[in-house]
Order: C-alpha cells, then sequence, then structure tokens
C-alpha cells in the first residue's frame, strides 16, 4: 500500500513540475503546503503517534475493552478540540507564518500575499490529518496496517485532479492545489471511520483533560514533539535559508527531497509504524531478547534495501529527475541543480532509515527525554552545518548554494542516528549482534557489483532524449542493477529466510 502511495506521488510531482515547473509560484505554494504539513508530522506522525501507540497498546494488554473505548474517547475529544483551536490560530495568523517560515517572501509583495491567502486554506488540513494519524494508530496497534498505508493515495489523487482540471478555472492556477490539499484531509479522514467502526472504536469524544491515560500521553507528547521530528525542523530551517536563495531552490531541494522519501517512506516510515506497535507489546511483556531481535530484524532489511537505495539515488541522481520531471517547465537547468542536493540528500537516506528504527525503541519503553535530548543536539549542529556550509557558497559565488542546505541535513541526521544507538548501547536496551555483522560484510560485494553496474550503464545525454527514450533506458539501468544485486546477493549466501521476522 505504501508502494502504491509513493508510485501515485511521483506521478503527483510529475505533474506539479509539467504544469508549474520550478519558479517563483511553485516555490509559494510549497511554503503554504510544507507548514501543515510540517506541523502534522511534528504532532500526528511524530509526537503523537510515537506517545499515543505505547500507552494504548499497554491498555489493549493489560486492560478491559471498556477501559480502551474510554481511552479512545477521550483521547478523540480532547485532541479534536485543541487542533481546532491550533487550525483556528493558524488561519488567522497566516501572514505571521509566512513570515516565520518564509521570510525570503516579505519583499516581494505579490509572494507574500499569495503564500497568505494558500495558506490559509491548506492550514486546516492539519486538523483532519491529525485526527486521521490516531485513527491509523488505533489500526495499526490490532495489526491492520493496509488502510493508514493507502490513505496518502487520496491526497495524490486530489492534487492531481487539482492541478491538471481545477486550476484552469482559477485566476491564479496554483491556489487550486492549495483546494486540493484541503479536500484531501476530508476524504482522507472519512475514509478511516468505518474501520475505527469495525473495531468498536468509533465513541463519542469526550474532553479527558484529567483522565489518567489522557495526561500519559500528554506527557510523553510534550518532549516528543522535538525529540521525533528533528529531521523535519531540518528541513524548515532550509526552507528558511532557501528563501533567500536564488529563485528555484525550493523546488529544487523540494523535487530532490521527494526522489528520497520514496525509499525513506517505503523503508524507514513503514518500518517504525510497523515495529513501534510491536516493540511495545514486547516491552510490555518484558520480552528483552525478543525487543533486540526485532531491531536487530529491522537493521538487517535497512542494510539491504536502504543502503542500496542511496547508492542508486546517488548515481542515478541526474537521470532520474530527467526521465521524472523534465518536461514541460521543468528545465534541463532545474535538473541539474535538483541533482546535486539529491546526492547530498541521498548520502544521508541510511542515516533517515536508522533514526525511523532506533528512535521507536524508546519510545516503546515510554522514554522520551534521551531523543528529546539527542534531537535537540541535532538541531543546534544543523544550524551550525548551515552556516558553515551555506555563507562561504555564497560569498565565493558557487552556483548551486542549495546542495549545502542538503548536506547539512545528512551530516545532522548521520550524527543523530549514532548518538541514538550510542545511548541504546549504554542503556544496555540494545547492541548490534555478530550475526548483523556477518550479515553486513556480506553485503559488500553485492553492492559494489550493483554499483558498478549501474555506473557503467547511466552515461550520455539525457536531456537529448525523449520522454520514451529515457524510461526505457531508466528502467532497463534498474532492471540490471537489480538482477546483478539479486544474483550476487546469492552468490554470497544470503537468502529469503535470512529476512524472516523473528
Amino acid at each position: 500500500m505504501t508502494l502504491a502511495s509513493r508510485v501515485l506521488g511521483f506521478i503527483r510531482d510529475q505533474v506539479l513540475a509539467i504544469v508549474f515547473g520550478a519558479g517563483a509560484v511553485t516555490d509559494v505554494f510549497l511554503v503554504a503546503f510544507k507548514i501543515p504539513n510540517f506541523l502534522r508530522r511534528l504532532f500526528a506522525e511524530g509526537a503523537f503517534a510515537q506517545a499515543f501507540v505505547p500507552v494504548f497498546t499497554e491498555y489493549k494488554e493489560t486492560k478491559s475493552p471498556e477501559a480502551l473505548r474510554d481511552l479512545a474517547a477521550h483521547v478523540v475529544g480532547t485532541l479534536s478540540l485543541i487542533l481546532l483551536v491550533i487550525s483556528t490560530l493558524g488561519v488567522m495568523l497566516a501572514p505571521l507564518l509566512v513570515m516565520l517560515f518564509a521570510p525570503g517572501f516579505i519583499d516581494d509583495q505579490s509572494q507574500f500575499e499569495l503564500a497568505t491567502h494558500m495558506l490559509r486554506i491548506t492550514f486546516p488540513y492539519l486538523f483532519f490529518v491529525s485526527l486521521l494519524a490516531y485513527a491509523g494508530s488505533i489500526q495499526n496497534t490490532f495489526g491492520r496496517f493496509a488502510i493508514p498505508s493507502f490513505t496518502p493515495v487520496l491526497l495524490n489523487v486530489c492534487m492531481i485532479s487539482a492541478a491538471l482540471w481545477l486550476s484552469p478555472r482559477f485566476e491564479q492556477p496554483i491556489v487550486a492545489l492549495a483546494w486540493g490539499v484541503f479536500a484531501a484531509g476530508v476524504l482522507q479522514l472519512a475514509l478511516q471511520l468505518p474501520f475505527l467502526q469495525s473495531l468498536g472504536l468509533l465513541p463519542k469524544p469526550r474532553w479527558g483533560w484529567k483522565h489518567s491515560g489522557v495526561r500519559r500521553i500528554l506527557k510523553l507528547m510534550a518532549p516528543a514533539v522535538l525529540g521525533s521530528s528533528v529531521a523535519q525542523i531540518n528541513l524548515l530551517l532550509d526552507t528558511i535559508i532557501a528563501s533567500f536563495l536564488a529563485v528555484g531552490s525550493l523546488s529544487w531541494l523540494y523535487y530532490s527531497d521527494r526522489l528520497m522519501e520514496f525509499p525513506l517512506g517505503l523503508l524507514g516510515v513503514t518500518l517504525g509504524t510497523v515495529i513501534l506497535p510491536r516493540l511495545s507489546k514486547e516491552h510490555a511483556q518484558q520480552s528483552t531478547a525478543q525487543f533486540r531481535r526485532t531491531i536487530d530484524w529491522a537493521l538487517r532489511l535497512t542494510a539491504l534495501i536502504g543502503v542500496p537505495s542511496a547508492i542508486g539515488l546517488v548515481v542515478l541522481a541526474a537521470p532520474m529527475l530527467s526521465t521524472l520531471f523534465e518536461y514541460g517547465k521543468f528545465t534541463a537547468a532545474d535538473t541539474v541543480m535538483a541533482s546535486y542536493s539529491l546526492i547530498a540528500y541521498s548520502l544521508g537516506l541510511p542515516a533517515f532509515i536508522l533514526i525511523k528504527i532506533f528512535a521507536p525503541a524508546f519510545f516503546a519503553r515510554q522514554d522520551t527525554k534521551t531523543p528529546v535530548r539527542i534531537g535537540i543536539i541535532a538541531l543546534i549542529s544543523n544550524m551550525a552545518y548551515n552556516i558553515i556550509l551555506v555563507l562561504p557558497m555564497v560569498w565565493f559565488g558557487f552556483t548551486a548554494p542549495h546542495t549545502a542546505l542538503a548536506i547539512a541535513t545528512s551530516m545532522s541526521a548521520a550524527q543523530q542516528a549514532y548518538m541514538l544507538y550510542q545511548q541504546l548501547r549504554d542503556q544496555d536496551i540494545y547492541r548490534v549482534s555478530p550475526e548483523l555483522i556477518h550479515f553486513c560484510k556480506r553485503l559488500i560485494l553485492p553492492l559494489l557489483v550493483m554499483g558498478v553496474i549501474i555506473w557503467a550503464l547511466s552515461g550520455g545525454n539525457w536531456h537529448a532524449l525523449d520522454a520514451g527514450a529515457r524510461v526505457l533506458k531508466l528502467l532497463f539501468i534498474i532492471g540490471a542493477g537489480t538482477l546483478s544485486y539479486a544474483a550476487a546477493l546469492l552468490l554470497v549466501g544470503i537468502r529469503p529466510k535470512d529476512l524472516a521476522s523473528p
């Protein structure tokens, strides 16, 4: 389901690139979309889900069904009211938010006013999608992952429809995308309700500020707001700085980030979603050995899929961008500029995935303080890396200073992943097993074989090829790389059974 959503997400980005290109207007929409999307990841998928799932799992494992329904009623009632207040304030304070997150727009009145207008349309998306995260977390706790993973398809469908059919009806066509985001929030939440009802967990919302379970969730959630979402804060810092750089910088970072997000979402986010309720259950049952085996399993998948994904993105950065987006208003120059930041992001992909695995190990134990402390250090480091790398590139006239933002983000992610593992090891929660080390050593030869083959096949002038030729050539290279990697895996003795869930 996640794969289907990500593939349709690529189609969405292709449509946006062809219809709107990588210019000032697109930059404005990306800011209007990124602010509520950032808050969604910060509060909904980040802090809320990681605080809610362990407590909800504990209730499910140790208390009666009536107590579980009572917790659900109080959580959804409290969450709904808080979100309603935040969404209302967001709409009212839209100009201030634009000034805060994209100060580079202040000097351009038309950009600033357009960003404010679209933010007022997109901000309520936070309300719907946060309740969506609540519904998805409940289903994940019961081992139901399909519908929550499929739901993002609706966002992609709404945005594609808005770009192709609704945008010509607007004086400013890009505004149609904002309405597409709003409609998607409503539809996504509506899809979840029947499935909550089937679990018997669609109770009447109740205000529960004093409910013991709600208070525990809020207590866990408060520090997790920062600790679980450092990567998102880093991306927003990049947005602020990029708004001062050359026109198109925001779009180049967006499209390169979207490509990097494909394997991150398919593997990292999915693994994090799956193992959090599992680790929470194993911690509640005091099954330490199984807890460690679950993390080991996730790391094996990261090494097997995440590392070759990063290599593929680095080697095929320009060919992929050219094949997917270089049509209409997205030019060959845009492909080159976006490829620089894609390579930088891709180098940090394994670290981004590791964070998605290590952080749930703390949240499952209802420890949010440790990730927060590490998150704050990583956030400060990222700001320092931005200054150290961006300013010299601007001063000395480098053509792609936005690349430094992506490099800084990857460096910060690597630091955060290492520090999380260090704490897991020091607290005797988890340490890399000898079996995992041996598994990773066996991967070296397959990775080298795959990397050399895709590099050897990726040459030539991609800009001169038509769309069909680009697609066929890229598919051939990916197919050759995949087959060579699979063959080399078999040669070194790695079999499907090695990836079986413990």
